[in-house]
């Protein structure tokens, strides 16, 4: 079954949403009829750069796409068939991008897997998408698949672009990448052109697989013209041009790096440099020191881990330099938020700047002797556009950076609408939104509640063509008018500009029906107690909230947590009287307990509702991770994983009413009729006496607060010089700090 706006068939077409007039009336095109124009105009401008053993190695446009052409031709020569999918899993690299494009260019599709997925994961995509090849990084990459490929009769080939490959390997048709790419050398011309003939802008050329945070991964299947019409659009927005640099480090099986990376500098003939492999060990502040580029795109976590060593540098000075970067700080935050609000600088700041734009006096002085050394230490200084993508970013983090003058605007979107959806740039944002759309796409809120608050929906040629194999899915994701149903929560003021309040799937429905987003309270939760690295609140179907969180800690060069707490939370243990220098001893730690008991008490002041507050809340034993499969590889949190994991733990907070959150299967998918306004339910039920409710929590509160000064007192002056090790189970302080209760 099909639609004229979606199709779930790998070869199948779709309509083409061209307007009369406006940013979608561009005649549709095929992404090789964009590199070709590109390389036509920019043939010798360099298109990608990467350091290899004797310095950074360049691709002009003209090598670039005579390199994908080879490509092109290896495959075809090996089978490839049209409309067949080619996978790549690795890291960024000109031979990621080359196989990418090559693939595509043969008239197969190109879909991407994630570095971390296991042999498992992989196998079920390879099967899932029936590819005929798949392409490696390295040996370990190569082993996965080696595991699973007698288990998959579609794969071909098996292809290593930074390894080399045994002759055992060569047996079972592993090759590497030169010889690969002498394969096509003798391929006919005419071949390839008869392939790029063939491309319609309306056919499937590329394969995004989500991060299967609620199942299964599905396929987001993407036209040509979904990849070369998002790609020009944000180059027109973001002013990408031929003179720009992007850093590409984040994963390209991700939508977002591919429209930034790859289809973006590829449509406007930018540069591309690749960071190094170990890039998010520590290494890629050394790359864009070297690199400077003009647009630097970073997941909320990367932006976090930067705040992180700027905010421990600051802490670290003293005196004077300490006290001018404070000053500093204040200016940019004042700068900032007249920019974004377009009211007036500050009185008594007053100056004309060197760009004939008025700003405050003691700007030029912060720019000069502050902001710009923090840029060029972080290797920003030419950098025109700084964004966040992939996950909600806080408000904190974007204030903190904003206070440097390094303004971080948000991207909201998803695969499924080729990456963005909203954009905020300089000029055009405000805060706590994600900006206004791309221009030439259309937003709505469905069914909005009392505070305009609904389903955020969009249409546009943007939107995707569907999910391979999956019609079900995507006849409830694309309604009959051609609408994106997202599954996020979100408004819209009278500017347009939107602003996202939840997710439908992560909803709580509490057993008395109150509809409560979870995001916001952790939010809350964690800006009170800056210890706390991840928290998740749990309801769903029960009496009262309760919330799970983790400790700051450092992590592993494998990204796995350690025992030991990170600056951040040393330094708040310090402030708190604490002597807790690991996780283990944290956790046994009433000083450090009774902060976070205070955090959730402040966001408890905050709630909406009664409903809306915390009542139990548990500190689990290590942060969340990828390996431990808490997080997602763009680091969203996965909360049925978590919801699992910690199930003994979830159960035990709630063992006194002889019930437990539902199980994630029961978890509804798409958003009650009701969900905007109180259930039927809850509008019979008397209204609760919320003094009484107030009285019942206070007093859990000023209970904790014995038990933690009582225990502080008993344990006095030797308890926090003992590890956790040497506490005993008889040792254990009366009131568990794993089981938490306000």
């Amino acid at each position: 079954m099909t639609s004229k706006h979606w199709t779930a068939d790998p070869d199948g077409e779709v309509q083409i949403k061209k307007t009369l007039s406006g940013p979608s009336s561009v005649p549709p095109r095929t992404i090789h009829d964009v590199f070709l124009a590109t390389v036509t105009a920019h043939k010798d401008s360099p298109a990608l750069k990467v350091k290899r053993t004797k310095g950074w190695a360049t691709w002009t446009y003209n090598q670039y796409y005579n390199d994908c052409s080879t490509a092109a031709k290896a495959f075809i020569k090996l089978g490839l068939q049209p409309a067949s999918a080619v996978c790549i899993m690795g890291f960024n690299a000109p031979e990621w991008f080359i196989a990418d494009i090559g693939s595509i260019m043969a008239g197969g599709i190109a879909a991407g897997i994630y570095t971390t997925n296991s042999a498992e994961s992989c196998k079920y995509i390879l099967s899932h998408s029936k590819a005929q090849f798949i392409v490696v990084e390295n040996r370990a990459m190569l082993d996965k698949i080696l595991q699973v490929k007698q288990q998959l009769p579609s794969l071909l080939y098996v292809i290593v672009y930074d390894d080399v490959v045994t002759q055992e390997q060569k047996d079972q048709n592993v090759l590497d990448w030169d010889t690969f790419m002498k394969i096509g050398s003798d391929i006919p011309e005419y071949e390839l052109q008869w392939r790029l003939k063939n491309q319609k802008p309306n056919k499937c050329s590329t394969l995004i697989y989500t991060s299967g945070t609620t199942g299964p991964p599905k396929a987001v299947m993407l036209s040509h013209d979904n990849i070369s019409w998002t790609a020009l659009a944000c180059c027109q927005i973001l002013n990408v041009r031929e003179t720009s640099d992007v850093v590409s480090y984040l994963p390209l099986s991700h939508i977002a790096a591919q429209i930034i990376d790859l289809h973006g500098p590829m449509a406007c003939g930018a540069t591309v440099w690749f960071a190094k492999s170990d890039a998010l060990k520590g290494t890629l502040v050394d790359t864009l020191q070297e690199v400077r580029p003009t647009m630097f795109l970073g997941v909320p976590r990367v932006w976090e881990k930067i705040q992180d060593k700027v905010e421990m540098q600051i802490n670290e000075m003293k005196g004077f330099k300490r006290a001018l970067t404070k000053w500093a700080q204040r200016i940019g935050t004042d700068v900032g938020e007249a920019k974004q609000n377009s009211t007036e600088m500050p009185r008594g700041y007053w100056m004309a700047d060197r760009k004939s734009k008025e700003y405050p006096a003691g700007y030029w002085f912060a720019d000069r002797l502050v902001f710009n050394k923090i840029k060029q230490i972080l290797g920003l200084d030419r950098c025109i556009l700084q964004a966040s993508a992939a996950a909600p970013i806080t408000q904190e983090t974007i204030a903190f950076f904003q206070s440097l003058d390094i303004p971080v605007y948000e991207i909201y979107g998803m695969s499924e609408c080729s990456g963005p959806q909203t954009l905020s740039f300089d000029g055009q944002h405000k805060a706590g939104s994600t900006g206004k759309s791309i221009p030439g796409s259309e937003i709505k809120i469905e069914m909005p509640d009392r505070d305009g608050n609904g389903e955020i929906c969009y249409r546009g040629r943007h939107i995707f063509m569907g999910y391979m194999h999956d019609e079900d899915t995507t006849s409830k994701t694309v309604d009959k008018d051609g609408w994106l149903h997202s599954g996020d929560i979100g408004k819209l003021d009278k500017n347009n500009f939107l602003t996202i309040t939840g997710r439908i799937k992560e909803i709580i429905i509490t057993a008395g029906g109150e509809n409560i987003a979870p995001i916001p309270i952790e939010d809350k939760v964690k800006q009170y107690a800056p210890i706390v690295s991840n928290c998740m609140v749990i309801g769903d179907k029960m009496k009262f909230l309760s919330l799970v969180c983790t400790l700051r800690c450092v992590m592993s060069d494998a990204h796995e947590p350690l025992d030991e707490l990170d600056w951040i939370s040393l330094d708040q243990c310090r402030k708190l009287g604490s002597c807790a220098k690991t996780v283990s001893e944290a956790l046994m730690d009433p000083l450090v307990l009774n902060n976070i008991k205070r955090a959730v008490q402040e966001a408890n002041k905050q709630a909406v509702s009664n409903a809306s507050k915390i009542q139990k809340f548990r500190i689990l034993p290590e942060d969340f991770s990828i390996g431990g499969g808490e997080l997602g590889p763009t680091l969203k949190l996965k909360r049925r994983v978590v919801m699992t994991k910690y199930a003994d733990i979830i159960d035990e907070m709630y063992e006194d009413y002889n019930e437990r959150p539902p199980s994630p299967s029961s978890k509804p998918e798409r958003l009650p009729s009701h969900a905007s306004a109180p259930s039927a339910a809850s509008a019979k039920r008397p209204e609760s006496d919320s003094s009484t409710e107030d009285k019942i929590i206070a007093q859990h509160l000023d209970e904790l607060s014995l038990h933690l000064e009582q225990e502080r007192v008993a344990q006095l002056p030797g308890y926090r010089s003992r590890t956790s090790s040497q506490l005993s189970e008889d040792a254990r302080p009366p009131f568990p700090p794993l089981q938490t209760q306000l």
